[in-house]
């Protein structure tokens, strides 16, 4: 099996995935894209291929970055969709507001996704977050304030939080980065 087909394989189940997270039929999704529900399906079923600007479209029809859909590391066919190395995480987002987030899960067919998140010293999230999700959050290292709906805390290693279908913040005032690993029920990435 080559890179190619491995990165295909994963490719369209993270994508049926997203479309489902996001509550969207194969007729929805297809419409917007302007494509026959056929032609999506066989890219979620990895039978076709989808072009560069195809991805494009689909990104922004599912509200997340290119990079979820180009950064699928090749890994020995024998741990996909069991491990994910240190070296091989996917990231996620680009990296504005000084947040760094990298899939720890191996893919996004699971009813939740881990994600390792590093918050740079001196940042903050821009405009608060409200998604239909549950999150769980775990401190490794450093601090960062949370708002969490109308509530303020303060978190610091070995803290955990959880956020319900609520919006939410974070700032990282502090001199050091902080580290977190998130847990996030549907999938959002």
């Amino acid at each position: 099996m080559n890179d190619l087909t491995q990165t295909k394989e994963t490719l369209g189940a993270d994508l049926r995935a997203l479309r489902k997270a996001r509550g969207l039929t194969l007729t929805d999704l297809s419409e917007r894209l302007g494509r026959s529900v056929g032609w999506l399906s066989q890219v979620e079923r990895d039978m076709s291929e989808p072009t560069i600007s195809d991805l494009r479209q689909i990104a922004s029809c599912l509200d997340v970055p290119m990079s979820m859909l180009f950064s699928h590391s090749a890994s020995p066919v024998e741990e996909q969709g069991y491990i994910v190395r240190a070296g091989a995480r996917r990231p996620m987002g680009a990296g504005e507001e000084g947040l760094v987030e990298e899939l720890l899960s191996p893919d996004l067919t699971d009813d939740f996704e881990m994600v390792h998140s590093t918050f740079a010293a001196h940042s903050r999230m821009q405009v608060p977050a409200h998604r239909p999700t549950q999150e769980v959050g775990y401190m490794i290292s450093g601090r960062l304030e949370l708002q969490i709906g109308d509530r303020q805390f303060s978190v610091g290693p070995g803290d955990s939080f959880r956020i319900r279908h609520e919006p939410y913040q974070w700032s990282n005032p502090y001199d050091e980065v902080a580290v977190a690993i998130w847990v996030i029920a549907p999938p959002v990435y």
